[in-house]
């Protein structure tokens, strides 16, 4: 039962129910100016507003999620045998990015390397990678890249702090304690060196990378060092456009660039793992469309695409970016359902983009039936969950005009002190009932 909720909800935040006795360390306090491009590239961050997330390695070989290899206990030799099988003959980048651009999503987040050690880009520091040990040579990571950069999406790297396969991964991990390492393995010096010498790769041979996605913090006791800061300055000194974030469940350190939350909206903590508190940084949530991070054969519990939409729009009422996961199929297709929930997420965004891209949360919290975005002086009411046909909405700012957003018809409303009351044609039964509204 354990394992299999385990599999279900979790990214790396699963220790929590491994351990429930662990803590997290504070990195120590640090000094950090980000540069003008780094501040730039912040904005934009915030402007995209939707990413889409790829978890895709040889654990979808398993079909059973990217944990299989610790919950089961597989030794890390006969883990290794899946490379050897691992041949995506379908998987093309240009599809993949067509696909993903049509829902809408402005940024692409990839596991580049998971916690089982496989690296999924072609890497002079091991030969466990889809180009060395696998009979398929390509280097998909590339391919990504390069199509990325021709279709004009940010492509975003994730990187494990952690490694189930490693000598040197530093003993005292509360995970992959089954798969066969020798008691009393570790070496930090060069397994720290080993993640630096990758990141370094990551940043130099595929263009242009917009954020650095970093998980795994989570695995060591409370005491651990992982020289955050050295790792950080290398990242923002290869590419000071870089964005840093780490999926520690704390409060950002300094370094970090953006903060992200996982299985929650910022301020919530419904999963249990994001009881941070929310800072000033730009802000990220990630979430699953089905109910695994990895390819799972049976897990066919798609979010509909109203679900979707609905966290989407929660997201940026709360003033953060939705990176939606994917698990792509060991063929290197997307599986079909999430192909079909792209392109209707892809064609509400086209009707209603203009109210989530280059906001920020609006001046009305959210509430029970939605939430607000803000650009300038245009005010969007998204009314997600209503049964009445009409809204009082508390508000200080003077309301000069309201309207419906898709066809500008006009609102009427009464205004007082603390806010507005709008007399709506119907009781909203859209999606998402916008309601444009021009502040002064």
């Amino acid at each position: 039962m354990k394992n299999k909720f385990i599999q279900k909800i979790s990214l790396g935040a699963a220790l929590l129910l491994l351990t429930s006795n662990t803590t997290f360390a504070q990195a120590p306090e640090q000094s950090y100016t980000p540069t003008p491009e780094n501040m730039k590239a912040r904005q934009e961050f915030q402007d995209n507003k939707f990413g889409i997330f790829l978890h895709w390695g040889i654990y979808s070989m398993t079909a059973q999620g990217e944990w299989y290899m610790t919950t089961h206990n597989i030794h890390r030799d006969e883990y290794a045998k899946l490379a050897s099988g691992f041949y995506p003959s379908r998987f093309n980048a240009a599809e993949w990015v067509s696909a993903i651009k049509a829902s809408g999503a402005k940024y692409i987040c990839i596991t580049s390397r998971h916690h089982d050690s496989f690296s999924m880009f072609d890497t002079k520091e091991s030969d466990f990678d889809i180009v060395d040990a696998t009979p398929f040579k390509r280097d998909v990571l590339k391919e990504l890249a390069d199509e990325c950069h021709k279709q004009g999406i940010k492509l975003h790297f994730y990187y494990s702090h952690l490694d189930w396969r490693r000598d040197d991964y530093p003993e005292g991990g509360s995970t992959g304690r089954g798969t066969g390492r020798p008691k009393g393995h570790g070496d930090w010096k060069s397994y720290y060196k080993f993640m630096n010498n990758q990141l370094t790769e990551l940043l130099t041979n595929y263009g242009p990378v917009g954020a650095i996605w970093f998980d795994g913090v989570w695995d060591q006791p409370k005491d651990f060092d992982w020289q955050l800061e050295e790792q950080y300055a290398l990242i923002h000194k290869l590419q000071p456009a870089c964005l840093v974030g780490n999926n520690h469940h704390r409060t950002p350190y300094a370094g970090e660039d953006f903060q992200m939350f996982e299985r929650d909206l910022p301020g919530e903590n419904k999963a249990g793992l994001s009881g941070q508190s929310v800072s000033s940084l730009p802000l990220e949530t990630c979430e699953t469309m089905n109910g695994m991070w990895g390819y799972k054969i049976e897990d066919q519990n798609y979010k509909s695409p109203k679900a979707l939409i609905h966290y989407l729009v929660k997201a940026a009422g709360k003033n953060a970016n939705l990176l939606m996961n994917i698990g792509p199929q060991p063929n290197g297709e997307l599986p079909a359902t999430a192909v079909d929930r792209l392109k209707k997420v892809g064609e509400w965004m086209d009707q209603y983009g203009e109210t989530i891209y280059g906001t920020r949360g609006g001046d009305v919290a959210p509430h029970p039936w939605g939430v607000s975005t803000r650009k300038g002086d245009r005010l969007f009411i998204h009314v997600l969950d209503l049964k009445d046909n009409t809204l009082y909405i508390p508000l200080k700012a003077k309301v000069k005009k309201a309207m419906q957003f898709t066809d500008k018809a006009s609102l009427s409303f009464k205004q007082d002190k603390d806010g507005i009351l709008l007399k709506l044609p119907k009781v909203p039964d859209d999606i998402d009932y916008v309601i444009e509204l021009i502040i002064k």
